[in-house]
C-alpha cells in the first residue's frame, strides 16, 4: 500500500491500526484517526500552520514539571476536562456535583486536626470552613479523608510560591464520628490560571480571559464510596459565568459570608473580620459507580 492521497490515507491508517490486540486500544485508535483526519480536512492547515501546531504542543510539554502541568491546563481551558467529568459523573442521584481536579493538586498533603489553621502564615481575611460528609441518605461518614487546597488572597497557590513559604492553604482532614470537618485558612480570591505559557497564548488568540472565580477545592474519599473531586465557589464572584475552565455548577456555589469581630462558630474569639463557608457533601456508593461504568 503506497501512493496515498487526501482521499485514501485515512482508510490506509485505519487498516494499519485494526490489528491492535486490545479492543479498547483498537476503538480509541480508530476514533482518533477518523476525527484527526476529519479535523485536518475541515481546517486545511498550511505546512507552516502544521509546524506551528507541533511547536505549540512541544512548548506545552516543556512547561510541565512537578509544580505545573500545562497539559492539564490545556485540557481544562478547552473544556475537555469538564467533558470527561460529565461523561464519568452523571448519576444524578443526589450526590454532590463534581468538577475539574485542576493542575495544583499535591499528592500526600499534610494531615491536620479538625479546627486547625492550615494557612501557614498567608495574609488575608481568615475564613472558617466547615461541613459534613454523608451518604446519599444523609448518614454521616466517619473517618472520611477530606483533602482541601485553595489559592491565597492574591490568587496564587502555594506551589507557585513554594520557595517563599512552602505548602500553605492545603491539608488533609478526617471527618469525626458525626461526619464533620472544619478548618481555618485565608479567604481565597478569584485568579487567572497560569497564562505565561502556550495555554495563555491560546486564550489571548481566542479573545478569552484566563480568570477563575474564587473557590476551595475538595477531594473526598470514604470506604465504600466513590471518590469525589469538586470545588465550592464563592457566590457573587464576577467570573462565575465565564470560568476559564468551565467548571462552575449552581449546586456548588455558596456564600463566603463575612462577619464582624466576635465569637466565631467554633467558639473562638476573633479580633478582626472573618468569613465563613459551610457545605455538606453527599457521596455515591462505589458499587453503584462501578455499575454505571
Amino acid at each position: 500500500m503506497r501512493n496515498f492521497d487526501e482521499n485514501t490515507i485515512t482508510d490506509a491508517v485505519l487498516e494499519r491500526v485494526s490489528g491492535a490486540g486490545d479492543p479498547r486500544i483498537k476503538m480509541i485508535s480508530e476514533a482518533l484517526v477518523r476525527h484527526l483526519h476529519a479535523f485536518l480536512r475541515e481546517t486545511r492547515p498550511s505546512q507552516a500552520e502544521w509546524e506551528q501546531g507541533i511547536a505549540f504542543l512541544t512548548r506545552t510539554g516543556h512547561m510541565c514539571d512537578d509544580k505545573r502541568q500545562e497539559f492539564i491546563l490545556l485540557s481544562d481551558a478547552l473544556g475537555a476536562s469538564m467533558l470527561v467529568d460529565a461523561i464519568n459523573n452523571s448519576a444524578g442521584l443526589g450526590e454532590t456535583d463534581s468538577t475539574v481536579l485542576g493542575p495544583f493538586y499535591v499528592e500526600g498533603p499534610a494531615e491536620f486536626e479538625n479546627g486547625a489553621d492550615i494557612s501557614n502564615g498567608m495574609d488575608g481575611m481568615p475564613i472558617y470552613v466547615s461541613g459534613m460528609v454523608a451518604d446519599l441518605e444523609g448518614k454521616p461518614l466517619a473517618g472520611a479523608l477530606v483533602d482541601v487546597w485553595h489559592a491565597d488572597d492574591h490568587g496564587y497557590y502555594d506551589v507557585q510560591n513554594f520557595e517563599e513559604r512552602g505548602l500553605a492553604g492545603r491539608a488533609r482532614l478526617r471527618t469525626d464520628r458525626q461526619g464533620r470537618f472544619s478548618f481555618w485558612s485565608i479567604r481565597p480570591a478569584s485568579y487567572p490560571i497560569p497564562h505565561d505559557g502556550p495555554v495563555g497564548d491560546m486564550l489571548k488568540a481566542q479573545g478569552r480571559h484566563p480568570y477563575r472565580p474564587a473557590h476551595v477545592h475538595f477531594m473526598i474519599e470514604a470506604e465504600g464510596k466513590q471518590k469525589l473531586v469538586t470545588h465550592v465557589f464563592a457566590a457573587g464572584d464576577q467570573y462565575l459565568d465565564s470560568d476559564a475552565v468551565f467548571g462552575v455548577k449552581d449546586s456548588i456555589i455558596r456564600p463566603f459570608d463575612e462577619h464582624a469581630p466576635g465569637l466565631a462558630p467554633d467558639g473562638s474569639k476573633r479580633d478582626a473580620p472573618y468569613a465563613t463557608l459551610t457545605y455538606d457533601f453527599r457521596l455515591l456508593p462505589a458499587v453503584r459507580a462501578a455499575c454505571a461504568d
